[in-house]
C-alpha cells in the first residue's frame, strides 16, 4: 500500500487544531509558570525551594505515594487483566461494565467513596468496632488517598492490560509449556516481557495522574501533604504566587521525567523484541 502525501499547505491545515491547543493549554500557560515563578529572580526562587524541608517533603511524599500505587496498580491489574483477556465466563461483561465504571467518577467522588468506606461513620469503622472495640479509620491519611487513587487507576490499566494480551503469540506460550517451563516461568519469560511496552506506558500514565491529581486529595485532605495541596495552600491562603508556580514547574518536571523515561524504555523494549 503506497504511502499518502500531502502537499505542505494541507499539511499545515491538518496540524493546525492540534498546534492551536497546544499552543493554547500548554506552552502558553507553562510561560505563563516559568515567567511568574522566576519573578527576575529565577535562580533564588528554586534554591528557596529546592532546600525548604516542608516543600521537598512533600515532594518525596507524592513521588513515593505514586509509585506505590503504580506498582500495585500494576500487579492487580496484570492478574485481572489477563483472566478477563483469556477466560470466558458468565457475567464477564457486567464485571468488565463494573470494573470500568470509576472511569466516570470525578476525584471528589472518589473522596468521599473512601471516606464512606474508611472514615468515622464508614463501612471498615463500623465492622471494626464489632470485631476488635476499636473503630479503624484511615480515610483521612496517606492510606486513604492510596486505596483512592487505587480506585480510578486499576480500570485504566487493565484495559491496557486486556488489549496487549490479546495480541501475544499463543505459540510461543505453547513451545514452552512443551519443553517444561512452569506457569511461573512462562509468566516471567514469555507474558511479561511481552506485556511490557504496554505496562511501562501505563505505568507512567499511572504515576503521571497520581502525581498531578486534586480532586482526591482535597477532599481527604485533613492530614495529606502532598504537593498538590501544598500547591493549592501556597496559591489559596498564603496568595504566594511565585511559591505556588515554582513548585508546579517542578512538579511538572518531575512527572515529565517520569514520562520521558518511560518512553525511552518502552523503545528500548520494542526495539529489542523486534
Amino acid at each position: 500500500m503506497n504511502d499518502v502525501t500531502f502537499p505542505l499547505r494541507w499539511r499545515i491545515v491538518l496540524l493546525a487544531p492540534a498546534l492551536a491547543v497546544f499552543l493554547a493549554f500548554w506552552l502558553l500557560p507553562i510561560s505563563a509558570l516559568a515567567q511568574l515563578s522566576g519573578d527576575g529572580h529565577a535562580f533564588a526562587t528554586y534554591r528557596a525551594l529546592l532546600t525548604n524541608p516542608r516543600y521537598m517533603t512533600s515532594l518525596a511524599a507524592t513521588v513515593l505515594l505514586s509509585a506505590a500505587v503504580t506498582a500495585t496498580t500494576l500487579v492487580f491489574s496484570v492478574i485481572a487483566g489477563l483472566l478477563l483477556a483469556r477466560r470466558e465466563f458468565a457475567g464477564k461483561r457486567t464485571l468488565l461494565a463494573l470494573l470500568t465504571f470509576p472511569l466516570a467518577f470525578p476525584g471528589v467522588v472518589v473522596g468521599f467513596m473512601v471516606i464512606m468506606l474508611a472514615g468515622r461513620q464508614g463501612l471498615i469503622g463500623v465492622l471494626s468496632l464489632k470485631l476488635t472495640g476499636e473503630r479503624w479509620v484511615f480515610a483521612y491519611s496517606m492510606a486513604g488517598l492510596f486505596l483512592g487513587y487505587l480506585y480510578f487507576s486499576i480500570p485504566r490499566v487493565i484495559v491496557t492490560v486486556m488489549a496487549s494480551a490479546t495480541q501475544l503469540d499463543a505459540a510461543l506460550e505453547e513451545a514452552a509449556r512443551s519443553l517444561g517451563a512452569s506457569p511461573w516461568q512462562i509468566m516471567r519469560d514469555v507474558i511479561l516481557p511481552a506485556l511490557a511496552p504496554g505496562l511501562i506506558a501505563a505505568g507512567a500514565v499511572c504515576f503521571a495522574t497520581a502525581m498531578g491529581a486534586f480532586g482526591t486529595a482535597f477532599t481527604l485532605a485533613t492530614d495529606i501533604d502532598v504537593l498538590p495541596m501544598t500547591i493549592y495552600t501556597e496559591f489559596t491562603l498564603n496568595a504566594n504566587m511565585v511559591t505556588a508556580a515554582g513548585l508546579s514547574i517542578v512538579l511538572g518536571l518531575v512527572t515529565w521525567l517520569v514520562l520521558a523515561l518511560a518512553r525511552s524504555m518502552t523503545g528500548s523494549a520494542v526495539a529489542a523484541s523486534a
